[in-house]
């Protein structure tokens, strides 16, 4: 079903792409192309030894301009929506040609990596790019893997930033295993390009990709983390004393999760190194960061500035984190965390999920964002993103979750809605829930202790709510309680239940009526 793109290339005009390349660099080492980044201009050191380098225009992704190849195999297995836009075969072999055409003397950087720690599942990827510091960053994030110029890998990356540097365009193809990017130097293209494929792939061979960070215990029990930019997916499984295995992407099949990456891209915008000593940590000579700041006359980075994006990124290898599980795999989960920042104030920092809760709030994929982040956004607004990753998922989002529930079910996995947003009223009014509390509220869960402790039915959403856990306050696990305005609330409470419902409509023909009784009741 899925043939080598090295023996596919060999049959067309598109054989060994590089061929024509003034200068091809393949697999160097972080030194060497930090070296070569700073001699050409194109990034400085910070006084710890990072490399400190600008994306250009574009300091997030654009899935606006992505596309996915449609031909007679993905036609029928392709959820075609707003974000998977198709395109046909003959535009793709156009572009195709002219990133071949412009491939001609340049300079270009070539990498060979997993995808997958699983040795059973990996994928061999080669990624070729015209700039040092995306090899770097490739170097960080993918898994290391020795290998010749000559020999096959099963997807190919091509990473062309200045080929039309004011019009990104993104296109995937599925069947012949090729993933081009163009237009834009913001490297969570690639990371998420290669995403967005294992998530087609992988499913139809019966593993089940997922949108989560990942952790584990002294005794190897492990939990995933789903959650959208911004709701603490990377802060929160990197420390409470646990394990990191990942903090983005994994897979699970019969016997284990396993992480798709080699290194972390992590937030670093009011980058905290009491709160988050392990990414802190992390970010030393050898780690990338982009668009971050110096403080003046200095090259210290001043992470709590946004003058260049809110998004500023930091990529280091898994190797910079002290404490992780090296292999990157872990047995199936006990807890799944489903995260969510409610900028709005209305959900309780905590509440137990039943299984079909669980794929309720799963395929909502909840958050919201917050005036300021966004243009034109002035007041909380409710985002929703099927399985925390819209922008990844190929496939209908209802057939992760049908693999999801099984899984749960499985394993007896205990299911959680954790929100790491606001309190006491919405954002500007209440109080963001501080991160030693949602700390806190996790060791009560690994601990054991909320599996002995009373809890409340919520009226409106149905959820289980603690009545209390140690270091919590009270009033938040009701979180009505706090809000000086009780009207204003329950008209909170009430637009964001209508916000979920309106939302699952799309939903409604495909998943059990269990599963569709199990949102808010409104």
């Amino acid at each position: 079903m899925f043939p080598q793109t090295a023996e596919l290339l060999s049959h067309s005009q598109h054989d060994r792409p590089w061929k024509h390349a003034a200068a091809l660099h393949f697999q160097l080492s972080p030194e060497e192309l930090i070296r070569q980044t700073v001699e050409r201009g194109m990034g400085e050191l910070d006084d710890c030894g990072a490399l400190v380098v600008r994306t250009g225009r574009f300091t997030g992704r654009c899935p606006q301009h992505r596309y996915l190849v449609r031909n007679a195999i993905t036609n029928d297995q392709i959820d075609w929506n707003a974000i998977n836009k198709p395109v046909e075969e003959a535009d793709f072999d156009t572009f195709l040609s002219r990133i071949i055409q412009y491939f001609q003397g340049k300079e270009l950087w070539m990498r060979d990596a997993w995808i997958g720690a699983s040795m059973r599942w990996r994928k061999r990827l080669r990624i070729i790019t015209e700039l040092p510091w995306a090899d770097l960053f490739c170097h960080h994030l993918f898994i290391a893997r020795e290998s010749a110029v000559e020999e096959p890998f099963d997807w190919l990356v091509l990473h062309v930033p200045f080929m039309q540097p004011n019009e990104p365009l993104i296109m995937i193809h599925f069947t012949r295993r090729m993933i081009l990017i163009t237009g834009t130097a913001y490297t969570g293209e690639i990371k998420k390009g290669v995403f967005t494929a294992m998530n087609y792939e992988w499913p139809q061979e019966g593993v089940l990709t997922m949108h989560c960070a990942a952790n584990a215990d002294e005794t190897g029990e492990t939990a995933l983390y789903f959650g959208l930019s911004g709701t603490g997916k990377t802060t929160l499984s990197m420390g409470g004393g646990r394990w990191l295995i990942g903090d983005d992407e994994h897979a699970w099949d019969n016997q284990e999760i396993f992480n798709l990456e080699g290194g972390c891209y992590a937030k670093c915008i009011h980058l905290n190194p009491d709160h988050e000593p392990l990414i802190a940590e992390a970010i030393r000579r050898g780690a990338l960061l982009e668009n971050v700041v110096f403080r003046p006359g200095t090259h210290t980075v001043d992470f709590d500035s946004s003058e260049i994006t809110e998004n500023t990124r930091a990529a280091f290898p898994l190797a910079h984190v002290q404490r992780r599980v090296s292999e990157g795999r872990g047995l199936p989960p006990r807890h799944i965390f489903l995260l969510t920042c409610d900028a709005h104030g209305v959900l309780p920092p905590v509440a137990k999920l039943s299984v079909e809760q669980a794929l309720y709030y799963f395929l909502s994929g909840y958050t919201a964002k917050v005036a300021g982040t966004e243009a034109g956004v002035l007041a909380p607004k409710a985002t929703f993103s099927a399985c925390f990753g819209a922008p990844f998922i190929p496939l209908h989002p209802v057939r992760y979750a049908q693999m999801l529930g099984m899984k749960i079910k499985a394993h007896r996995v205990s299911c959680w809605l954790i929100n790491t947003g606001w309190m006491g009223g919405p954002y500007g009014v209440g109080h963001r829930i501080p991160l030693p509390v949602t700390r806190a509220i996790l060791s009560s869960i690994f601990s054991g202790y909320l599996h002995h402790q009373p809890y409340r039915r919520d009226a409106l959403f149905g959820f289980d709510v603690p009545e209390n856990i140690p270091h919590v306050p009270t009033e938040w696990l009701r979180p009505g309680t706090g809000w000086p305005d009780q009207q204003a609330y329950q008209q909170a409470a009430h637009q964001l239940a209508m916000a979920f419902a309106e939302n699952f409509k799309r939903f409604a023909d495909r998943v059990d009526q269990r599963i569709l009784q199990a949102g808010p009741a409104v």
